[in-house]
């Protein structure tokens, strides 16, 4: 099996996965009330044009990027996800999108931006849903590179990507009025950086 095939496979098991937990929650409490990929926040972003929406998601991209570099550089002699293309070339550039648009960047925003902090924002208002989402998006990208990375470096991940969780939040729903289509951009392009860069052997 190609390795273009076993991404979208892999994407459409794991997408799945994460969105049975909201579709059920949907299909029980807000089916009524509007579309699930409204409810989840697949919608189009509203820009006011004073919030400067595609200022932020720019801003926050390049700081994917940068911490992007920080886990490249960390993990550099571990085995990570992107291990998969390490020296394709060109040749791994589809399976590169599709991992990085739609097995990790989607599956992903779909349970931490558009589930967690839309029912804990519900729940415990914006600022503690926010810090919520945030905190477990972090610890799920820690805690899987704790024993590759060590405690320090892995805190600092945790930390990290936790803030960027942060970041992504306060744009889906300060300023793209509650889509999460900031977010999935933003992680998708971070995800194919590192993609790139380990298809080209770049940071190895």
């Amino acid at each position: 099996m190609s390795l273009f095939i076993e991404k979208i496979i892999i994407s459409v098991v794991q997408i799945a996965l994460f969105a049975a937990i909201p579709l059920i929650w949907w299909m029980i409490s807000e089916r009524k009330e509007c579309s699930f990929l409204e409810w989840i926040g697949i919608k189009k972003i509203k820009d006011d044009g004073e919030s400067k929406t595609f200022i932020w998601i720019f801003a926050a991209t390049i700081c994917f990027w940068v911490l992007s570099i920080f886990i490249l550089q960390s993990l550099k002699d571990s085995e990570m996800a992107t291990s998969a293309f390490s020296g394709m070339g060109m040749s791994a550039i589809p399976a590169v999108l599709i991992y990085a648009v739609f097995n990790t960047a989607l599956s992903e925003e779909l349970l931490f931006r558009g589930f967690l902090l839309k029912r804990s924002m519900d729940k415990f208002g914006f600022s503690a849903g926010n810090l919520i989402q945030s905190i477990l998006f972090g610890l799920m990208h820690g805690v899987m590179f704790f024993t590759a990375v060590g405690s320090f470096k892995a805190v600092l991940i945790t930390v990290f990507t936790g803030g960027m969780g942060w970041i992504m939040g306060y744009i889906n729903e300060k300023k793209a009025g509650g889509s999460i289509l900031p977010s999935w951009g933003s992680h998708a392009l971070a995800n194919i950086f590192s993609g790139v860069c380990s298809a080209f052997l770049i940071f190895s």
